[in-house]
């Protein structure tokens, strides 16, 4: 029997054998080269300018912490916990707290995110499906204008135009469904207006184009050989929709609800002048009045000359700053995984 030789074919020695590794490719963008000085100066001018924006980011934190901290060492109540009635006249012993405050915001901010949600859907949707190109630009464009308009303007038409508007409408769903907390009685006058109501529908008017646009954008990019194959096996034009269109742009459509609902915490002006402050506790009804984070410290502003006063304002803006900054966040993580979702398919 004759041994086999290890350099033959067939050779368990062969098969066996270790491939060659691979040579080892340069990760840089400029391979062996060395880059341009003009490149090398975009490459440190942009490092910097990230750098940048962290510092003026971490720099804002520790102002409003630092100048929150006087009034916050003075305050006899639970600063997170306290719902009552500010009182800021005696520096020794300050009353305040943001637990009414945060309520009001978050519930405003996301009555307006649930009405403009499906709405800046259907309009993305219409737009970069249905319509023909000679409706699909000036629509597009018309919606993008709402976020031309300014707040304030906003919120004079939503208390003298719109809350009258609405007003019937208002008192039949306190009327038949007044039973539910959500359209119960509230603390302040259904005829007045300055409900959270209306403020929540001016608000959902004024984020519905941030949404909107995030939305059609993402929606633009769906693969269109997918399109294609949908048609061609039959599908209508809403199977198309609701097979590849949504699936592909579901994450995009989340994050621009976020940045959206970003947009909602932080609005001033407008609930500024809809919403009608009140000392009654806030009952989670859509016809409370009430104060956000930022109304309460822009109705605030004259007091700003008391160095106590203006530290408790400022802590609630240190808790709002806290809280936009996470929404944002969570709006960014969203974008991102919907980047690696495109960019895998």
């Amino acid at each position: 029997m004759t041994t086999p030789n290890p350099s033959e074919a067939g050779s368990g020695a062969v098969v066996a054998a270790p491939f060659p590794e691979s040579p080892v490719v340069p990760i840089s963008p400029w391979g062996r080269a060395k880059p341009r000085v003009g490149d090398r100066i975009f490459r440190w001018l942009a490092q910097g300018s990230g750098f940048l924006m962290v510092v003026l980011i971490a720099a804002i934190g520790a102002f409003l912490l630092l100048r929150a901290m006087p009034a916050l060492r003075r305050n006899r109540e639970n600063f997170f916990g306290y719902g009552g009635a500010w009182i800021t006249a005696d520096p020794s012993a300050l009353h305040f707290g943001i637990f009414e405050l945060l309520q009001v915001t978050v519930f405003v901010s996301l009555f307006a995110l649930a009405l403009a949600m499906p709405t800046a859907l259907g309009v993305a949707i219409f737009i970069t499906q249905y319509a023909p190109q000679r409706v699909a630009g000036p629509l597009a464009y018309a919606v993008d204008l709402l976020a031309a308009v300014p707040s304030i303007v906003y919120g004079v038409w939503g208390l003298y135009v719109l809350a009258p508007q609405l007003r019937p409408t208002a008192t039949w769903l306190n009327h038949v469904m007044g039973w539910w907390f959500l359209f119960a009685s509230g603390n302040v006058s259904l005829a007045s207006g300055g409900t959270i109501f209306t403020g929540g529908i001016v608000l959902a008017v004024m984020i519905l184009p941030i949404i909107t646009a995030v939305t059609r954008e993402v929606f633009v990019q769906t693969p269109r050989d997918e399109i294609e194959a949908a048609l061609a096996l039959g599908a209508a034009r809403w199977e198309v929709v609701k097979l590849t269109v949504l699936p592909f742009g579901r994450s995009g459509y989340v994050s621009g609800a976020m940045l959206g609902l970003g947009r909602a915490l932080g609005e001033t002006m407008a609930l500024l002048v809809i919403l009608r402050g009140t000392q009654a506790a806030f009952g989670w009804s859509l016809f409370d009045g009430g104060s956000t984070f930022a109304t309460k410290i822009a109705g605030t502003v004259s007091e700003f000359g008391d160095h106590y006063k203006a530290g408790a304002c400022i802590a609630a803006g240190l808790v709002l700053f806290l809280l936009t900054f996470l929404v944002d966040a969570l709006a960014r993580g969203a974008v991102a995984r919907a980047g690696r979702r495109g960019g895998g398919r």
